[in-house]
């Protein structure tokens, strides 16, 4: 293998809008100390420390002093990127590559996932590596476990990419599952920094201008407002993953979630043993004595300002109570 600088590039813009309203503006989900003690930002850290020689963190002008905490107690260095607004992931991941030499290898982590597994999750990591010294794009994914409707999915053949597919419905979803050659996409990325720009040059000349523009302009890692509204907003995954002829794929064998919905939150307490009742209820937020009657595998979610029930399966519909609040600006975001 060879020796590139491997940087873990940490996505933290995320608000986290489908977990509210445990999840806020003021203290989005990846900083949530609710997973062993430990938030979904700290654990991505520790995870990646092992492979990584260096760390850029790109997160918003909102967040960036509760990065700043959780990094100081990691006491080593590292470059933090503030966008003065969120402008989705190609640019976001283009401002890491510019602040990298071209050969260096970014392993790009969302901060707010969920990853277990450690042996398995350091294989694909080494796989991946592997591809990326050979020029490739590499994306992860995850084996279904059930027909998800909250995740796209990656249609493959051994490593190579066929397809990439937005979130499908249910239907397609258990067409998927029964394929057997789906997988969703786990956010997670790997590649040279060079490689990742000159694709974005080539499928989004507009994104890779107007990126590099704002990264010319940084001020000690804070980006500019005015210059940062230029750049047009789109994904990695349609700027680049899904238009590149270069796409490896790395199963996936360890466990995962990013616990982008209240039933994944669930499903993972449970199989830590979180207390439930005996029709699978629980509570989520407070020690106050909850009874749930003639209702199964319902969520109550408490918080000092806001309180919400739900069906375990309607957690995908938490964002459009989260869409409502945010049309009449409400001070509960």
């Amino acid at each position: 293998m060879k020796t590139n600088t491997i940087t873990n590039v940490i996505l933290t813009g995320g608000i986290g809008s489908r977990l509210w309203p445990l999840s806020r503006k003021s203290l989005p989900k990846q900083y949530l100390d609710l997973f062993d003690g430990e938030s979904l930002f700290e654990k991505t850290v520790t995870r990646n420390q092992s492979f990584a020689t260096k760390t850029i963190v790109v997160g918003n002008i909102e967040n960036h002093k509760m990065t700043d905490t959780i990094m100081a107690k990691f006491n080593t260095t590292f470059t933090h990127i503030v966008e003065a607004v969120p402008r989705n992931t190609a640019a976001a991941i283009a401002f890491a590559a510019f602040a990298s030499k071209p050969e260096d290898i970014l392993l790009i982590s969302p901060s707010d996932h969920i990853i277990e597994d450690g042996v398995y999750y350091n294989t694909a990591l080494e796989k991946a590596i592997e591809l990326a010294n050979q020029d490739y794009l590499v994306t992860f994914g995850i084996k279904p476990t059930k027909p998800e409707t909250g995740y796209g999915y990656i249609e493959f053949e051994n490593e190579n990419v066929i397809a990439f597919h937005e979130k499908p419905n249910f239907k397609t979803a258990t067409t998927y599952l029964k394929k057997g050659n789906y997988f969703w996409n786990s956010g997670l990325f790997c590649f040279k920094s060079g490689k990742f720009l000159e694709e974005l040059e080539k499928q989004e000349p507009e994104v890779y201008k107007a990126s590099k523009k704002v990264w010319e302009s940084n001020k000690n890692g804070f980006l500019d407002y005015d210059l940062s509204m230029e750049i047009p907003s789109i994904s990695i995954d349609y700027a680049v993953m899904e238009r590149s002829k270069d796409i490896k794929v790395v199963p996936a064998h360890f466990a995962w979630s990013d616990l982008g919905s209240f039933e994944s939150v669930y499903d993972y307490l449970v199989q830590r043993s979180y207390p439930m009742d005996a029709n699978k209820n629980i509570v989520i937020g407070t020690l106050m004595h909850t009874t749930f009657i003639g209702v199964k595998n319902c969520i109550l979610v408490y918080t000092a300002d806001a309180l919400m029930v739900l069906q375990k399966e309607n957690s995908q519909e938490v964002k459009q109570v989260y869409q409502q609040l945010e049309s009449i600006a409400s001070p509960l975001l």
